[in-house]
């Protein structure tokens, strides 16, 4: 049965805030999108893994090239989180591709362009009942 109480959800935030912090300023890889963010983070009550899950606005390619390149620097990023957090053990970490903020967007626009357009067939008049 899993715990999930207030150490736990505190201490994945402060893992996904320092992994987002990492990406952001530390790591020089040309493969890894600017427009990357990690959206969430999920650290193991043993602390031995971490799945964290990012973010990247961009094509399939795009996408794909800073997954390789966040995979690449899974050691140097590992070794930067244990400078900056103050755990017991240092997990290891796996990213996993979070494409729910491009769908969001996507049915954003779609709602947005079916508003847009009038429907065919009826018309709406002001106090006819």
């Amino acid at each position: 049965m899993k715990k999930n109480n207030y150490k736990n959800s505190r201490r994945d935030v402060e893992v996904m805030r320092a992994l987002a912090e990492i990406i952001r300023g530390d790591i020089k890889d040309p493969r890894i999108s600017p427009m990357t963010s990690v959206t969430a983070a999920h650290v193991a009550p043993d602390l031995k893994t971490c799945k964290a899950w990012i973010s990247v606005m961009g094509d399939e390619t795009e996408q794909a090239e800073t997954l390789a390149g966040l995979k690449s620097a899974v050691g140097f990023i590992k070794s930067q989180l244990a400078r900056t957090l103050n755990m017991r053990n240092t997990p290891d970490i796996t990213f996993v591709l979070d494409q729910s903020i491009e769908y969001g967007a996507k049915m954003s626009k779609l709602i947005d362009e079916t508003n847009a357009k009038p429907l065919e067939g009826t018309s709406f008049s002001e106090g006819s009942e």
